[in-house]
């Protein structure tokens, strides 16, 4: 498919609020011709004291006049800027909107390339960027083009030669803009390319601030981002140390009209071939030439620059969604699911390799194997988090490509390892599973999976506020909310991906116990590293280096496979040895304490 170009982008983005953006670029318009009169009446009145026919009440109503249009001037280019600003914030939020929205349709790997960092900057910094471009350029700088192009027409009018002296300076000025544009090549890549790279460095250096000091890196890892800090300003630095004396050129030669103009002005008047009243209005006019153009200029760098803004924001809204259907036309039948010579590759690396799999509704079905045998993968995959490279996953005995992706995934409860929680409070956090329910129904999930008790004994309760991602509660806490907000979901599958990891003993058998009731008549799929948690599993699928190597319950894998017999004995071994460690903590605290 061919991708659209930045101009394409920009119409599209603007066309939101089209009648906005067109409003203000009137006005401008506008604005301008307010801003084009007193430069005829100030030449009108030059004309009249030259002439001698001067009419004081005549004069005095010509500069009423002209203080009027500076006025108006004034209030035009105030009301237009208000509405392109007032459109571009509704536009810039549309765009946000937009970004979050494709990044929960397309797939999970296609998110995952990229670091939460790299999302946060543009997002947040790279959309508020397209701020002047959308606000200021579209209105303003049509109106400082405009303006000049009218002056310059009417000094043509009045005398061509003339006109053609005002561009005198300009030649000069742009032979000192080439020399700037041949010595910026690649230059404003590279300092986006290290803005960007501080940006993702920042974050990773807060987010990670935690295992730094834990892990006494605090003098390395402090170290790599003032290196990016130096090489972000270096770059700016560098650059404007190369281009410096050429733009300092333009400015200075760009606007000096008066270099051309007033000579052969003088030689026009001197021999006759032109009137002393055109003289002086062109030269008026030519002062107020280069300053609206001036100001265009200086929003070059912001049209260099939304190629790079647009093309980040735009890369993300031209990735390929994942594929399905926007209404339903096949209902399910229960919720069996059935994976059928499944592959899938990520990162061009070929993950499940043609696996075969019949998950039963109303079953409790748990995958287990080595760490990177696909588990999880399997588990996402199943979620629609990516879509399959070949082969198929059907729900109710419909292929899931061909169901509504809302509509699919309203049939599904997920709790990953990494559970996210939001800056909000428990109960809300909790309602997120379920839109509209009511605070009896999130404090009866709280109870069902065993959060009630500690829940109450927070500061304030289910109106806790549990922080950025939930980093005010332990790693088990969050575990346990997160579990009760899928139990609230009350889907007919649901996926536990180690959902157990951080919970302790007790709290594991209570979520357990928990979830056996919660889950009556629906189909669970379970991820565990703990293998007892799982014994009683009506089918336990044994998964290794992306294929299905075995399946049944415990007792049949224990005599039929050897590597699950071996994660068994491996996992017993553990909980012995977590016993014996367990009494020789003891000990050791008695000793301690006699001692």
């Amino acid at each position: 498919m061919k991708k659209r170009s930045t101009f394409s982008w920009v119409i599209h983005f603007a066309g939101r609020k089209k009648s906005f953006y067109i409003g203000s670029v009137l006005l401008a318009i506008i604005g301008v011709a307010m801003s084009f009169i007193p430069y005829l009446i100030i030449a009108k009145i030059v004309g009249m004291l030259l002439s001698k026919d001067m009419d004081f009440g005549h004069c005095m109503s010509l500069i009423l006049i002209m203080a009027l249009c500076w006025t108006l001037r004034v209030v035009f280019h105030s009301t237009s800027t208000t509405l392109s600003h007032v459109a571009t914030f509704n536009v810039l939020g549309g765009i946000r909107t937009q970004l979050c929205k494709k990044l929960s349709t397309i797939p999970l790997g296609s998110v995952l390339d990229d670091n939460s960092g790299a999302y946060k900057n543009i997002i947040v910094e790279r959309v508020d960027s397209m701020e002047t471009t959308l606000a200021h350029i579209v209105p303003e700088f049509t109106a400082n083009i405009l303006l000049p192009i009218v002056m310059f027409i009417y000094i043509l009018a009045l005398d061509w030669r003339m006109g053609l002296a005002n561009l005198i300076s300009v030649a000069i000025g742009l032979c000192f803009v080439a020399g700037m544009m041949a010595r910026s090549q690649g230059e404003f890549e590279y300092t986006i390319q290290k803005t960007k790279y501080l940006n993702d460095t920042a974050v990773e250096y807060i987010n990670g601030i935690e295992v730094i000091k834990a892990f006494g890196k605090t003098g390395s890892s402090y170290e790599k981002f003032v290196l990016a800090a130096k090489e972000g300003a270096d770059c700016f630095i560098n650059w404007m140390r190369k281009c410096i004396w050429f733009q300092a050129g333009s400015f200075a030669f760009t606007p000096a009209t008066f270099l051309g103009v007033l000579p052969i002005g003088l030689l026009l008047v001197k021999n006759g071939g032109m009137t002393p009243e055109d003289f002086i209005t062109s030269v008026i006019l030519s002062a107020g030439l280069m300053g609206p153009l001036m100001i265009a200029f200086s929003y070059m760098d912001d049209i260099m620059k939304m190629q790079a803004i647009f093309g980040e924001v735009t890369e993300i809204i031209e990735r390929e969604d994942m594929v399905r259907p926007d209404t339903l036309t096949k209902q399910p039948v229960g919720s069996d699911i059935t994976l059928r010579n499944v592959r899938f590759s990520y990162k061009d690396k070929e993950i499940l390799h043609g696996l075969n799999m019949d998950i039963k509704q109303g079953e409790v079905n748990a995958f287990v194997g080595p760490s990177g045998s696909g588990k999880s993968t399997i588990a996402r995959l199943i979620d629609s988090l990516w879509d399959v490279d070949e082969g198929s996953i059907t729900f109710g005995g419909v292929d899931i490509k061909e169901l509504p992706l809302d509509y699919y995934t309203s049939k599904i409860a997920y709790v990953a390892q990494d559970n996210y929680l939001f800056d909000m409070s428990v109960m809300e956090n909790i309602r997120l599973g379920k839109a509209g329910a009511t605070d009896e129904e999130v404090i009866a999930a709280a109870k069902a999976t065993g959060c009630h008790e500690f829940i109450l004994g927070l500061e304030n309760g289910y109106d806790t506020i549990v922080g950025g991602a939930g980093g005010h509660l332990s790693g088990g806490e969050r575990q346990r909310i997160c579990i009760a907000r899928a139990m609230l979901k009350d889907a007919p599958v649901v996926i536990m991906d180690e959902a157990t990891a951080y919970t302790d003993p007790e709290n594991e058998a209570l979520v357990q116990e928990s979830v056996a009731k919660l889950v009556r008549g629906k189909t669970l799929i379970v991820i565990a590293h703990r293998l007892s948690t799982i014994i009683d599993a009506d089918k336990i699928f044994v998964i290794n280096e992306g294929n299905v190597e075995a399946e049944g319950t415990h007792a049949q894998l224990l005599a039929d496979c050897p590597l699950y017999k071996n994660m068994w004995e491996a996992h017993t071994m553990v909980k012995d040895d977590d016993r014996v460690d367990s009494v020789m903590g003891s000990d050791a605290r008695r000793e301690a304490a006699h001692a």
